[in-house]
């Protein structure tokens, strides 16, 4: 968290706008009426492609798969090709059940056009087994008949043969389908069950061709990835989306349902095959794969404000108090906490808003180094110290102000149980906390000036009442806020310190592997003194410092990618270690959990 609400440059106003567009106040009997909370899932592309919308909201999904054992060391090209072997062998099998569906497809179409889009996708299925069938020539054995069908892709080709055939809930039996426009739903549900398929592996490809050096010759499984990262099977993924698109067009909602229900079961499919390949290697990922509870300690850490949340909690606090402040002009019991009218909240906040805002760019350039340093963490802590001061100063503003007078207790903790959090966010701890065999230990560690509304806000949102939250707290006289605040954590340095204290408080019994999830300059010592520090959100600031003293920003992906050929070829004798001056940015939480917890 950037205190004081420092998550945007623009006027206050535009900030309680944006709040207002997560939390409406009503004046009603109760202080304060807050609406049930949406779900952060639903915010998906205004994209009207049924595909892409598809694509979208099961993205988790794609994540999860990206980050299997398997496919990145095919990525490192550090796969061994015997597992290679057995994963085409598969794969022969699912492309066989893969074309009968289209076949199946082709019949049901009403459309020519439709006929002949499908038939086009057939021969690419069918020019895929070629490509199969040309390694197993390069092997001189035949994987496919030495390697009899895994559960997995079992699963996988008798969901897709059913689907084909008619076999779907809600669906008459095939031999009852009379009209042209009832088979043709079999066609658009078929499409929704293969679809998915070809959009991961052209999602799959383009990411991994990505990574490909250009003077990269002798990676194993280049062939592979050219394959799927060619404009030919991308031009066929993009098809098979239109086809869907335009087949679902005369659907209903309830028929769409299914076709969503049915690409949903796909993908976690897919996820299955990619985790059923068995590897003979160790991988770096999922983290928690090599973990041994007996041995060692899995120590997450996070902060909590635009790394977990959608809008900074001083907002939320902001806006309660002018809110709250109208309802306290008309009636102030004599003998309460006298507050200030309200006018006074709004014009105060504007002011502290500014100031620190401004200030805030100030002090953030007079710690840079006019030029890039090589990275040294001393130097770095001695440089926040600064910041420290400012963060100090600027919150002694805000209790001098008394705009944190008054407020309710019971409506901040209305607030939180409204607080929309990062999409994936809670789904990560859920199953990190669920996990017993992990024996993780998870701690919040945030600049958030009230505990309640963390706790709130996880209790509410997924019943996270284990989390260790390690946060400031307000101050409370019968249940109203006094304006004074019990500071723990109000800046770089006393995040640091209170990480540091974690670890020393650990017992020694177990060998500690630390992992922070920040998004701020508040969180870089974390950041970088964790063996793995991991960088969510866009932060500007974050990234000029952190540049600035020699931290390098990489894509967890590629940087996995890259850990992982390094740990096959022996170079990497100890994988994670802090301050290596290396920090991992995730697009999303997906990626995190894709990454440490994989399936």
């Amino acid at each position: 968290m950037r205190s004081l609400f420092y998550y945007s440059p623009s006027p206050i106003t535009t900030l309680f706008q944006l709040v207002r567009s997560h939390l409406r106040f009503c004046s009603t009997t109760n202080p304060m009426v807050i609406p049930q909370k949406s779900s952060p899932a639903a915010v998906i592309p205004t994209e009207d492609r049924l595909a892409t919308r598809l694509w979208f909201k099961f993205r988790r999904e794609s994540m999860l798969s990206l980050y299997s054992p398997f496919t990145l060391c095919l990525a490192s090209g550090s796969l061994k090709i015997d597992t290679f072997r057995r994963y085409i062998a598969q794969d022969a099998h699912f492309l066989k059940a893969f074309a009968r569906a289209y076949e199946l497809s082709e019949d049901c179409a009403d459309d020519d056009d439709a006929k002949l889009a499908i038939s086009a996708l057939r021969k690419g299925a069918l020019e895929e087994l070629k490509m199969h069938n040309s390694f197993v020539q390069e092997w001189g054995s035949d994987c496919v008949k030495e390697c009899p069908v895994n559960s997995a892709t079992l699963k996988y080709t008798e969901f897709l043969l059913a689907t084909a055939s008619g076999k779907v809930e809600g669906l008459k039996s095939p031999g009852t389908l009379a009209t042209p426009f009832e088979k043709t739903k079999i066609a658009a549900y078929t499409l929704g069950a293969m679809t998915p398929c070809m959009r991961l592996y052209a999602f799959l490809g383009k990411e991994f061709q990505a990574l490909l050096e250009s003077s990269e010759h002798d990676h194993p499984y280049k062939k592979w990835i050219e394959n799927y990262s060619s404009e030919s099977f991308q031009a066929s993924a993009l098809q098979t989306e239109d086809l869907l698109d335009k087949l679902s067009v005369p659907l209903t909602g309830e028929e769409l349902n299914i076709i969503e229900k049915l690409y949903h079961q796909a993908m976690k499919l897919e996820i299955e095959f990619f985790y059923s390949q068995p590897l003979t290697q160790p991988t770096i990922a999922p983290l928690t794969k090599e973990h041994a509870s007996e041995q060692d300690r899995l120590m997450i850490f996070s902060d909590f404000d635009l790394t977990c949340t959608v809008v900074d909690s001083s907002a939320i606090l902001a806006e309660i108090a002018i809110v709250t402040a109208q309802k306290s002009d008309q009636n102030q019991p004599a003998g309460q906490i006298i507050r200030m009218s309200s006018a006074e909240p709004r014009n105060t906040w504007g002011q502290l808003s500014t100031q620190y805002t401004e200030e805030y760019e100030h002090c953030i350039e007079s710690i840079l180094p006019s030029e890039k340093v090589e990275f040294n963490y001393e130097t770095l802590h001695k440089a926040l110290e600064q910041l420290s001061d400012f963060e100090k100063r600027a919150n002694s503003r805000v209790i001098v102000s008394g705009v944190l007078k008054g407020l309710n207790l019971e409506d901040i903790k209305r607030a939180g149980e409204r607080m929309i959090l990062q999409d994936g966010c809670i789904n990560f701890f859920q199953k990190i906390t669920q996990n017993k065999s992990l024996n993780a230990n998870v701690h919040v560690i945030s600049y958030c000036w009230c505990g309640d509304l963390i706790r709130t806000a996880f209790s509410s949102a997924g019943g996270l009442d284990a989390l260790n939250i390690h946060a400031n707290e307000f101050s409370f006289a019968e249940s109203l806020s006094t304006g004074e605040i019990v500071w723990k954590v109000q800046s770089p340095i006393d995040k640091i310190q209170a990480f540091d204290d974690i670890l020393q408080d650990c017992s020694n019994d177990r060998k500690n592997l630390s992992v922070y999830i920040g998004d701020s300059v508040g969180d870089l010592l974390c950041l970088v003194k964790a063996d793995i520090g991991i960088v969510v959100g866009s932060c500007s600031s974050l990234r000029r410092v952190g540049s600035q003293y020699g931290v390098s920003f990489v894509p967890l992906f590629p940087g996995l990618v890259k850990k992982q050929k390094e740990f096959a070829e022996g170079r990497s004798p100890r994988i994670w270690k802090g301050q290596s001056g290396i920090l991992y940015t995730a697009s999303s939480w997906d990626d995190i959990h894709g990454f440490i917890l994989g399936l």
